[in-house]
């Protein structure tokens, strides 16, 4: 039986459910005690104890897998859809076998993003802290049909977004410089970033997070975009630079924000972000459906249990 470590909070919010299953493949399952990642430093005193890691957001570095490799570590899953916690070359470097779990979340995740469009337009968050405090607010909110929304990432989330999006009655406009024409949907328009941000009533990251678009929403873009916008994020926080994203929400140029990612997580207690009232937050929570996590968490078994396997035992 071989030892694994699960960093993963969905995972290990439901790992009961995988034990048995992990089992089966001859994994036994540890769970760390974490809320969101562990440290560098914690995961290189941890990781020498096991042969196999299913890694959350955790910082899983060169050191972490070097540490790791010195000990029992053989090979890694990053749970999920976004790698940018992962250096693949580092593995690589060091002979140590890895993969994420793609195409797992992106109805679920869009549904989250479908969400708080609605929920900005209509200002919902905003009416049921009022009723919770004993008051009756009625704001008016704006209508979807004939709003214009930027997509930001074409990738599985993206694409249900912009169907979700459609059935609303809205135009979309798609940016992702990796997939060409109008990625099988009727009606998508394409624009190359940041161009057509002023004409935008919504503008919704679903994209992963590289070296090419850390802060692509900066103070720049958020001048050239339409007064009143509406800002939505379940990719990756640093996608946005928050200082200016909290500069232009306290100036009204930017209406509201339906943040479910940020740049520190979880979000630090004294981020100006937190007196924001038009906003709604997340926790980082967007795939966590109990029938996302349990096919997530079979698909991570199941490709580490596939790299820890003796040779033969593959067949």
């Amino acid at each position: 039986m071989k030892d694994v470590l699960v960093t993963c909070p969905p995972m290990l919010g439901q790992i009961d459910l995988f034990r048995d299953y992990a089992a089966g493949r001859g994994l036994k399952l540890h769970p760390a005690k974490v809320t969101q990642t562990l440290s560098e430093a914690e995961l290189e005193a941890l990781l020498p104890q096991y042969d196999g890691w299913i890694i959350g957001d955790d910082p899983a570095t060169r050191a972490v897998f070097a540490a790791g490799q010195a000990g029992r570590l053989q090979a890694a899953v990053k749970w999920g859809i976004g790698v940018d916690n992962v250096d693949f070359a580092a593995c690589r470097d060091l002979g140590i076998p890895v993969i994420n779990t793609p195409l797992m979340f992106g109805a679920e995740v869009a549904d989250v993003a479908t969400a708080f469009v609605i929920g900005l337009a209509r200002e919902l968050f905003l009416i049921d802290r009022s009723v919770r405090a004993g008051g009756w607010a009625k704001p008016a909110g704006i209508s979807l049909a004939g709003k214009r929304a930027g997509v930001v990432g074409l990738g599985d989330i993206g694409r249900n977004t912009v169907t979700r999006l459609q059935a609303l009655g809205m135009q979309v406009t798609a940016y992702d410089p990796g997939v060409g024409g109008d990625a099988g949907i009727a009606g998508l328009e394409r624009a190359v970033w940041p161009a057509g941000v002023e004409d935008l009533d919504f503008l919704v990251f679903t994209c992963s997070l590289n070296d090419h678009n850390r802060h692509m929403l900066n103070g720049a873009v958020l001048e050239q975009a339409k007064p009143g916008i509406r800002i939505v994020n379940v990719a990756r926080g640093p996608l946005i630079d928050e200082p200016a994203l909290v500069a232009a929400l306290q100036a009204g140029h930017v209406h509201s924000a339906a943040l479910d990612v940020f740049e520190d997580e979880p979000l630090p207690a004294d981020s100006p972000l937190r007196g924001m009232d038009r906003c709604i937050f997340g926790s980082h929570n967007g795939s966590n459906t109990v029938d996302a996590v349990i096919r997530a968490s079979h698909e991570a078994i199941d490709k580490l249990a596939g790299f820890l396997a003796a040779p033969g035992e593959n067949g």
